[in-house]
This record gives C-alpha cells, structure tokens and sequence, in this order.
C-alpha cells in the first residue's frame, strides 16, 4: 500500500526554488530514493511504498526549505550534502549551517561552513591556539583558514596574517625559474594568494601586504623567527619533515593564533621521509589548546566527483593495507632438483 505525505509550501516563488531549475532537485531526489514527488497548488506530495524512504524524503524536504527560508539558495553540492545527512541520519544538525557566517567578502558574498565537519574546523580555530586541519583535498581546509584569519583581522583580534607552506615540488627546479626567490616560489603559494583576492579584493590586499599587514611566504622564511598577535597558517603541512614542524611550531608568540592544514595521503617528501604533520599530530593531539579535526569525503565541497573519485582511492588503500596486515606471509616452498 502506498505511503503519501502532504507537506506545504508558502508560495511559488518557495516551490520554485525546491524544486530547482527544470525540477533538476526532485528529479536528483528521485534517483535517489524510490518515491515520487509532485506538487499541488501550495503542497508537496512525497508517494513511495516503503514507509522509511517516505519519512526520510519528507525530512529531506522540510530541511531543504528551511536552508531556503534562511536566503541559502540549494546548489548541487549542497542537496549532494544534505541526502547523504538524511541517509545517514544526521540531517537535524545540518541545519546549524545555516546561520554560520564566518566573513562577507568584498564582493558581499557569505563565506559560510557548508558540511559538520568545516562547522567543528572553524569552531576549533575560534576555540583554540593551535589547530590541525587534516583532509583530502576540496573540503576547503585553506579556504576556511584565510577566512578565519580575515574574520580575526578585521576583528582587531590579530595585527597581521601570515601564511606559508613548503615548496617541496619545486626541488632543484626553483633554480630554472625566472626571477628571485620570491619569483620561483609564487607558484606555490597561488592557491593561497587567490583565497586572499576572493575574500579581500585584489587592491585591498595588495595595500595590506605593501604595509606588512599580510606576509605570504616559503616555509624557509620562518626560521628564526617569533610572531606575536598573528594569525599563522601553515599550509600542505604533509610535505614538512619533522624538524620543519618543530621549527615552525615553535615560532608562534604571545596573543598568536596558528591554524596547520594538510592531506596525510598526499605525502610528496623524497626518500620515504616521515611526514611532519602525521608526526606531529600523533604527538599533540592530547595537548590542551591543540585540536586536530579530521575532515573527510563528505566534506569535500568541489564537483561531486571529486568525492567519487576520493572514494574510490580510499577503499583502494584500505584494501591494500588489509593484505599488508594478513597473516605473515610464508616461505615459497621450491621444488627440489633431482
């Protein structure tokens, strides 16, 4: 017997927005559950045999409208987020997104968390001195940590940002690179020079780096170094050694605040060296006012298949560790030679 749910909806301009452009939302809810999904003057109507992925769309919908009461339009990644949410039973706390507004950048745009995982990331930066953001790339880690850091300048809370990362990639090759040693590394540094732009503006930056307010620089640049009321972001932290980490932990001073980023799986250090941040975060997670959150697939907030495609290494690794830790291999047993 079928089960039908009546859900209604305050206007058009509601239904429209639900329902998205040509019905591609309902129509990416109906492949995705086996129900049927129309509308009637101001309802929605949720049909479907089994009464649990009835409840469940029904949910799924409801919370889809509140993220739209809130002037959050539903993008293919956010209804990709909230159907795993409802799949996985979790879907009431997704709508603690919507309110959280971390900075508006200069183009008026909303820098928000959009998953659990970026909420308990930038909630850890606010709470702590010290956090490690660790995840697969496209769950936003950098993006959130420039955020942050323009939130607490803007906030008089810090009086400068610096951000740095390793230039591990460029090996012997920086020497071939036209210019000086600023020149080569700017490469390297670009993903962080274009979070700046996004949420600054470029002449808002460039006036802020030409007073020191801003620093961008190579890991190299830190030794020796003590920053007070600073922001300081560490990013690709997976290609530091150890001793790199060390020194650039140790830099931080008084009234600082130091945010690491990095994907462990990405590990780009010649000679099977150990990772500086896998390293450091084995040592101090347990350390007062030092977190570590760890980000993952369901966070990762570029095109859908960037997901897959993380997915899909992640069950590959699992799989090979799996046949690593088998019971211990035994001696081939030759044939003897007559």
């Amino acid at each position: 017997m079928a089960v039908e749910r009546r859900i209604q909806v305050e206007d058009a301009d509601m239904l429209h927005k639900l329902f998205g452009t040509l019905d591609h939302n309902v129509k990416v809810i109906m492949d995705t559950f086996p129900v049927r999904i129309a509308s009637r003057d101001n309802e929605v109507i949720v049909i479907g045999e089994n009464h649990d992925y009835v409840n469940m769309v029904e949910t799924l919908v409801i919370s889809l409208m509140d993220t739209i009461q809130t002037g959050n339009l539903i993008d293919e990644q956010k209804l990709d987020y909230y159907i795993n949410s409802v799949q996985e039973g979790d879907i009431s706390r997704v709508a603690e997104l919507n309110d959280d507004i971390i900075v508006v950048t200069s183009r008026g745009k909303f820098v928000k968390s959009k998953t659990l995982g970026q909420k308990q990331y930038y909630q850890s930066i606010l709470n702590n001195d010290v956090t490690f953001g660790v995840g697969p790339a496209g769950t936003g880690k950098t993006y959130l940590a420039v955020a942050m850091a323009v939130r607490a300048f803007k906030n008089n809370e810090v009086s400068r940002i610096v951000i740095t990362r390793p230039a591990v990639e460029a090996g012997e090759s920086l020497g071939f690179l036209p210019g000086d040693l600023q020149d080569k590394v700017d490469p390297y540094l670009r993903p962080l020079y274009d979070a700046l732009y996004d949420i600054l503006g470029a002449e808002t930056y460039l006036k802020y780096k030409e007073r020191g307010l801003i620093e961008v620089a190579p890991l190299a640049y830190m030794r020796g170094r003590t920053l007070d009321n600073s922001f300081i972001i560490l990013d690709e932290a997976q290609n530091t050694t150890k001793e790199q980490m060390k020194m650039f932990l140790t830099r931080f001073g008084f009234g600082s605040k130091v945010v690491v980023n990095g994907d462990a799986t990405q590990v780009d250090l010649p000679g099977g060296k150990k990772s500086g941040l896998k390293d450091a975060v084995e040592i101090l997670s347990d350390v007062e006012g030092i977190a570590v959150v760890e980000l993952t697939h369901r966070d990762v907030v570029r095109h859908r298949l960037v997901k897959k495609i993380i997915e899909c290494y992640e069950k590959r690794d699992k799989k090979a560790a799996h046949q690593e830790t088998k019971a211990p291999h035994q001696k081939e047993n030759k044939p003897h030679r007559k």
